[in-house]
């Protein structure tokens, strides 16, 4: 079986193939004209999917040896994310599938980014737990087996991702903020500021991180920083970096403290081994090295995808699309984007 994933979800352009559960390639581009506006516009996003979706699609399946004639089926993306970016790759997708005369299965991105730990050689064991952790979501579920889930918790407010995006904001570090908050905590002090780890109420698996955004905007407000102010017109420079480095430290600190807290006790509640990780922020240097420590400490595994994998890619989606296919699921082609669409 050879599966076309398309993922067109937010501000990447993706597509890739899989071939009997294995994946042939996977070609990504990012958008970066968003970076001048400190966000995704959802406007220029699907303008920009609508001039690169063939040339994706067409080298996919060129870099995996294949025709549009051997594929035997095409998923892509109806949901989460912005409604215009959704419909380039999900019509796109459905069209292929018709003219071609083969199935069309749409995916749930949040259950792509699950499945996307299925893509490497070394797999974590049913049941795991997995802790999906992006821009716009944060979630833990209970993956019972390819295609069987259970929601455990996710964010009440601002997702992960986005805290850290709206963190960078303030420090003036410009947009996606993620990487460069990753980077920079990399240079500062983690206990310079003990933001607060919001855990909410006891037992809970749920996530808030609006108030931890929050404490550091009120901290910056308390000593008078401001983003606009020139990094040269500081006494000593030097201190200013230290300070953004330290401010970045202990924040991240923060927010990774109550992600791998929350991930370990699912799995403790669960009985559990294998804990996976997902999803943009998986990329992120301290949580993947402080989650694989802390689990390894605990005689438990933990699995986290490539960099290439934690992004929005076209891989996770052929990957969920071959699952869904091999399980005989398949989709109407009226079938239309769900921005709001959440994990089932």
């Amino acid at each position: 079986m050879t599966i076309l994933g398309i993922e067109t979800s937010c501000d990447e352009t993706s597509a890739a193939v899989v071939q009997e559960g294995r994946l042939s390639s996977n070609v990504t581009t990012t958008q970066l004209l968003h970076a001048q506006y400190g966000g995704v516009v959802p406007e220029l996003a699907s303008r920009d999917h609508q001039r690169r979706i063939v040339p994706i699609v067409a080298d996919a399946l060129k870099k995996a040896g294949v025709t549009t004639r051997q594929l035997d089926g095409v998923a892509a993306v109806y949901g989460p994310g912005l409604v215009g970016s959704i419909l380039v790759g999900l019509s796109f997708g459905k069209s292929m599938a018709l003219g071609l005369g083969i199935p069309f299965v749409g995916i749930d991105h949040i259950e792509a980014h699950v499945l996307s730990n299925l893509l490497e050689d070394l797999k974590p064991s049913f049941p795991f737990i997995n802790l999906t952790v992006s821009g716009g979501h944060t979630q833990l579920v209970l993956v019972r087996g390819p295609l069987d889930y259970q929601l455990l918790g996710q964010t009440k407010d601002d997702a992960a991702g986005e805290a850290f995006d709206k963190v960078a904001k303030m420090l003036g570090l410009g947009y996606p903020g993620g990487p460069v908050v990753d980077t920079l905590a990399a240079e500062g002090d983690p206990a310079f500021v003990n933001f607060p780890r919001p855990h909410l109420e006891e037992g809970s698996l749920d996530f808030s991180f609006s108030g931890l955004k929050t404490s550091v905007l009120y901290y910056l407000r308390k000593i008078g920083f401001s983003a606009g102010a020139a990094r040269v017109k500081w006494v000593n420079p030097k201190a200013y970096d230290g300070f953004v480095a330290d401010i970045c430290a202990s924040f991240q600190a923060a927010v990774v403290d109550v992600l791998i807290e929350k991930a370990l006790s699912a799995a403790r509640r669960f009985n559990v081994k294998d804990i996976a990780v997902a999803g943009g922020v998986a990329a992120n240097s301290e949580l993947r090295r402080r989650i694989t420590a802390a689990v390894k400490d605990l005689g438990q595994r933990v699995f986290i995808p490539k960099f290439e994998f934690c992004t929005d890619n076209g891989a996770m989606v052929a990957m969920a699309g071959y699952l869904k296919l091999k399980a005989g699921k398949t989709s109407s082609l009226e079938l239309t984007a769900e921005p709001s669409l959440e994990l089932t």
